[in-house]
């Protein structure tokens, strides 16, 4: 490749991320010091590895031709469908498992199914065959991403389960799907979230219908779309059932229906506890007492947040949340001057992720979200989230890169 493009990568990512990365090893070994040099070393040590492999696939990627990656994107997304069967299918005492071992390495096939399955979208989004008009199109869009869906909510994995659903609405905006497509799409999914309660039920039904009355839509279409909610409204208590006793306390807990400070509700105090008594200026590196005192559950992962808020304060997070936010502009301004519809669709598809695990994982931390068990890209302890999250960053890099050719 001539010398001229090596020179065009975009730094402001690379930079962000590492910035990120740095952020992550300070909070994990805070966060482990306490359960002993020894222990606390080791998830220090493996996350550095980790970090440094991906940022050797990041550069890797960087130079894959995006033509490549339109040709085997089925493939891709065939294999990591099959290793997400497996692990249903895998006998387990414990029931279905998230992980797959490799000797004395534990690799999350759901996590590495986030860049493929955008890479699958994007191939069949940006096909010249593919039109949003047809409606065939659009069930194969959808068939496509309700599958690992299921697979990983069966696992149970809740919160990468909904970054897939997540990822496809954005994806079919930026091919240009029309507005109240999106909102018939989008209404079931509110109207779920609604049916638990009778009074909110009955408003979200209300707003549809207004909705459907001012934008002047044909009688087979407006009752197609009411009939629909009606049914989702029926049918939420059912799969309201299905969920782990676990998940429906942390929704319940969450929407301020229970109140369990004991058991629901005790990591989001927890994490509370910790981010409100950083202060400004934060207590110091390893003299965060919730943290240093364990007093936070799974906090070199899904709490991780809450340690960097304590230890670094209100100023410390900023400077996280502003990284986070220059990551995504970036990514977004790379989608806008990508050269094929290809490239544009995979790189917001990419960014859609990054957003929503950030948002989630942060606000989880402060309360306003349900605990899901989302890490935080770049900085929360584990080997596969920062290898996907490394490939992603290279595949935003790979249509960086392009622009320049």
């Amino acid at each position: 490749m001539p010398a001229v493009n090596k020179i065009k990568i975009d730094w402001v990512i690379v930079i962000c991320v590492f910035l990120l990365t740095l952020y992550g090893l300070i909070a994990i070994y805070s966060a482990t010091y306490t359960s002993g040099p020894q222990t606390g070393t080791n998830y220090f040590a493996k996350q550095i590895l980790w970090i440094l492999i991906g940022f050797c696939l990041m550069f890797g990627i960087l130079f894959i031709p995006p033509g490549w990656l339109r040709v085997s994107a089925y493939v891709l997304y065939g294999i990591n469908l099959c290793l997400l069967i497996y692990l249903i299918i895998l006998p387990n005492s414990g029931g279905p498992s998230r992980w797959i071992g490799f000797g004395s390495i534990q690799l999350q096939p759901s996590e590495f199914m986030k860049p493929v399955l955008v890479i699958t979208l994007a191939a069949f989004l940006s096909s010249n065959k593919c039109s949003l008009r047809n409606v065939k199109d659009l069930l194969t869009a959808f068939v496509l991403t309700l599958l690992p869906f299921a697979l990983v909510l069966k696992q149970p994995d809740l919160g990468t389960a909904l970054t897939f659903l997540v990822l496809l609405i954005p994806m079919l905006y930026w091919k240009g799907l029309r507005l109240f497509v999106i909102f018939v799409i989008c209404s079931p999914i509110i109207t779920f979230l609604s049916s638990f309660n009778f009074w909110t039920f009955f408003f979200i039904i209300i707003l549809i219908c207004g909705i459907l009355l001012l934008s002047r839509q044909r009688a087979v279409v407006f009752w197609s779309v009411f009939l629909l909610n009606i049914i989702v409204g029926i049918v939420a208590p059912y799969f309201w059932n299905h969920l782990h006793v676990y998940q429906q306390q942390r929704i319940l807990n969450f929407l301020g229906i229970i109140s369990d400070p004991k058991g629901a509700g005790y990591q989001i105090i927890q994490s509370k506890v910790a981010i409100g008594s950083g202060g400004l200026i934060g207590k110091g590196f390893l003299h965060g007492t919730q943290t240093q005192l364990s007093f936070l559950p799974a906090q070199h992962t899904d709490f991780i947040f809450s340690v960097l808020a304590e230890e670094w304060g209100f100023l410390g997070a900023f400077v996280i949340l502003v990284t986070f936010l220059i990551l995504l502009i970036r990514g977004i301004s790379i989608a806008s001057g990508a050269k094929t519809s290809f490239s544009g669709l995979l790189t917001a598809g990419l960014v859609t992720i990054f957003a929503f695990q950030v948002v989630v994982n942060i606000g989880m931390t402060l309360g306003i979200m349900p605990v899901t068990g989302m890490p935080l890209p770049f900085i929360s302890y584990g080997g596969s989230s920062m290898l996907s999250g490394m490939i992603m960053t290279g595949l935003i890099l790979n249509t960086s890169l392009q622009r320049y050719k």
